[in-house]
């Protein structure tokens, strides 16, 4: 199997992302991509922090978390097409969630002591057992399997989407965001989707270690802080809308 058609239901680890990169000497590692993600996910706390501390503080942090949030979008389209310029746009995308992550988290916090925390621990506990399985070879990476998460992810990546826009014009889509079970099986199905992906983004990783060059380790991490930054956020609204109900 060529590795240029192997798929991911990851956007970040797609195939306009990894095709048409020189062949260098100085390759992917993947201790490489673990120190950067660890650097990344480093950032991305100390940058939470600030703003949770200045909503603490009493501070109206609207602006910090849509400016973060409207930044990691540009920051990851820009990742996306200029791949040599990750080692400044991942750390930066870091940052720039980290602010949208502070004020999303400090409320959820304000409502729900500890909640925030929990979903952390959620998610550091789904990435360390979608590795054992990965490792462990207890999920078999197959096309069939590769072509549903991908489906299913950008299924309800448009369902996000046409949600957002209908805001705009003041239409609560209730039915995904709201507390009723429906919404919450919604979130559920996104969550194991968003654990999933973690799967194929292990195995596309893997095939590129010691083939890609360099400088491809700054775009594997924000690929890998994309999926870990869903699997937060999802496992945050699963526990709020419980707790709601």
């Amino acid at each position: 199997m060529s590795l240029l058609n192997y798929k991911t239901s990851n956007p970040a680890f797609s195939i306009s992302v990894w095709k048409g990169y020189r062949l260098s000497n100085n390759k992917m590692t993947l201790s490489g991509i673990i120190i950067k993600t660890f650097f990344c996910l480093l950032i991305a706390a100390i940058s939470t922090w600030y703003v949770w501390d200045l909503v603490h503080q009493g501070v109206n942090v609207k602006w910090h978390t849509s400016l973060g949030l409207l930044g990691a979008i540009i920051l990851s389209v820009l990742t996306s097409y200029k791949h040599k310029w990750a080692s400044v746009t991942a750390p930066l995308y870091a940052l720039s969630k980290g602010f949208f992550l502070g004020g999303f988290s400090a409320y959820a916090e304000l409502k729900f002591e500890g909640m925030p925390m929990r979903a952390v621990g959620v998610t550091i506990i789904t990435f360390f057992i979608m590795l054992f399985s990965y490792k462990l070879k207890i999920v078999s990476i197959t096309h069939k399997f590769r072509s549903v998460i991908i489906s299913a992810t950008i299924s309800i990546m448009v369902i996000y989407l046409i949600s957002w826009i209908l805001s705009f014009f003041g239409i609560s889509a209730s039915i995904i965001y709201g507390t009723s079970w429906f919404a919450i099986g919604f979130n559920i199905i996104a969550a194991s989707i968003a654990s999933l992906s973690l799967l194929l983004d292990f195995d596309y990783i893997e095939r590129k270690v010691n083939r890609a060059p360099k400088y491809m380790e700054w775009v594997a991490t924000w690929g890998l802080l994309v999926t870990l930054v869903w699997v937060y956020i999802e496992a945050l609204r699963i526990m709020k809308k419980i707790a709601l109900n």
